[in-house]
């Protein structure tokens, strides 16, 4: 398989150009990478034509069948992980080591989802009468994914949906949609016709396609301002709806935390991927028995990391994926700046044309200033300096959003107790991030609306059907 040309959509199990084309940048040089597809009305309204017309015989295949051909998808990511992740190196920005943890993480994903068993559930079997519940596809949906990991978080969407029994329409960001449209090649055989759809295209696509009378479900991962927009859109025809939205994650960092053992984990758990995941630490709360040590600590980590092109052999960190939110987060520095918050540290940039921010760690800024109250995605980490735990977790709390937590400790206990203190979808205790297909992922707040990730995530995208049957007299 070709990873450098020949982008194209996958509708109704044919591979096709479009009627338009899309630029995609590559960000850490901020020049065209190639041409994506940018699908037309008609282009979608086929691919939705196509998904219905195989969503009767899809259905109606065993659960086993539904779940090799979902396993065979995940054997051919294999592969071909090391084309895949060269791409999405030069049109994510994240180095290529990052880039094969996504490819393969969503192989595994596919893989944990496919597992899974979708339960038959007896209500009464009595000599009056037997019920039970199924659970049922709902028909098309319509999957959209983010450009921070297109196909990790593709994965959380394709596994379910086409396992419980329902055709897909696929949309990845218009900043990220090669890797995507390639995974949608690879898939080309491994489905009937209609049953897995691949379509591209600008910023218009996404609310024709959430508004189309033909989608009977929208699971989308994105920002909590555009997940508004898709649940009103949704309302109008009363579609079900899954939306993973953003986070504002509070870090606690407790007093007896071993501090040379924790500053690197903690700094991987803000910066990953430049700092551009919904459940990266965004809101690091240091207890003040070890603020200075921790703050010095970081700082002497942060300058041993490398910032660059994700493309070149050592390169930790890369660029912003994309100009607005370049801009975007550079913003939040300089607001900042003017603010007269102290910057602990700053890093260098590479001399290059594309969307590279420094590595910034801000010490102890204002808790109504914008880098605490809003969502940076980016790299940017604000130390915030605390002294009761009943302070820091009100603070922690005090957010529209809850999508994770976490709390780092040596006493385990008493991080545990706190964690059950916090508002949020997840609490991790010593760690941060980790996610399983079998494990439910929801946000509350503004940070979600309905549950991914295992079994949970799986019945998401299907409706209870009961069957009741009336016994006669013996």
């Amino acid at each position: 398989m070709d990873f450098n040309q020949d982008y194209r959509m996958l509708i109704g199990g044919r591979l096709e150009a479009g009627a338009g084309r899309l630029e995609v940048v590559n960000p850490a040089t901020a020049k065209r990478l190639a041409f994506a597809p940018d699908a037309s009305m008609d282009d979608l309204d086929r691919a939705i034509a196509s998904a219905r017309a195989a969503f009767s015989s899809w259905s109606s295949l065993p659960l086993d069948d539904r779940r090799k051909s979902i396993l065979s998808l995940a054997r051919r990511i294999e592969q071909n992980a090391e084309g895949l992740s060269r791409l999405l190196t030069s049109e994510q920005g994240k180095p290529y080591s990052d880039a094969k943890s996504e490819v393969l993480g969503a192989a595994a994903w596919l893989k944990g989802t496919a597992s899974l068993e979708i339960p038959v559930t007896v209500n009464e079997d009595s000599a009056e009468r037997y019920s039970e519940t199924r659970h049922v596809p709902l028909g098309i949906v319509a999957a959209i994914a983010p450009w921070n990991y297109p196909l990790m978080l593709a994965a959380f969407k394709i596994g379910p949906a086409l396992l419980a029994g329902n055709c897909l329409v696929l949309k990845p960001s218009p900043f990220t949609p090669l890797s995507t449209l390639k995974l949608g090649e690879m898939a080309s055989d491994l489905f009937p016709p209609g049953v897995f759809n691949v379509i591209s295209g600008g910023d218009s696509l996404g609310p024709k396609l959430t508004a189309h009378s033909g989608i009977d479900k929208i699971s989308f991962t994105g920002s909590t301002e555009t997940g508004r927009k898709v649940l009103a859109t949704a309302s109008h025809s009363l579609k079900r709806v899954t939306l993973e939205l953003g986070g504002n994650d509070p870090a606690i960092i407790m007093h007896d935390v071993d501090v040379k053992e924790l500053a690197e984990k903690l700094f991987w758990a803000a910066f990953g991927n430049s700092g551009q995941i919904c459940i990266a630490s965004k809101r690091v709360y240091v207890h003040a028995a070890v603020y200075e040590e921790l703050c010095d600590a970081l700082v002497a980590y942060a300058k041993t990391v490398r910032v660059g092109d994700g493309s070149q052999q050592g390169i930790q960190i890369g660029p912003v994926n994309n100009l607005p939110q370049y801009e975007r987060v550079r913003s939040l520095v300089e607001d900042a700046r003017q603010a007269g918050i102290s910057i602990a540290y700053e890093s260098e940039v590479p001399d290059l044309p594309g969307y590279f921010l420094p590595v910034t760690i801000l010490d102890n800024p204002p808790e109504d200033s914008r880098v605490v109250q809003e969502e940076q995605f980016g790299p940017i980490m604000p130390l915030i300096r605390f002294d009761s735990y009943d302070e820091v977790v009100a603070k922690a709390n005090a957010s529209p959003y809850g999508l994770g937590a976490s709390i780092w400790a040596k006493e385990d206990d008493a991080a545990w107790k706190l964690a059950d203190r916090i508002k949020a979808g997840t609490v991790w205790v010593n760690e941060t991030r980790h996610l399983s297909p079998l494990v439910p992922f929801a946000g509350h707040g503004q940070s979600g609306f309905g549950v991914e990730n295992g079994l949970d995530g799986l019945l998401e995208f299907t409706i209870p059907k009961t069957i009741t049957r009336k016994r006669r007299p013996a």
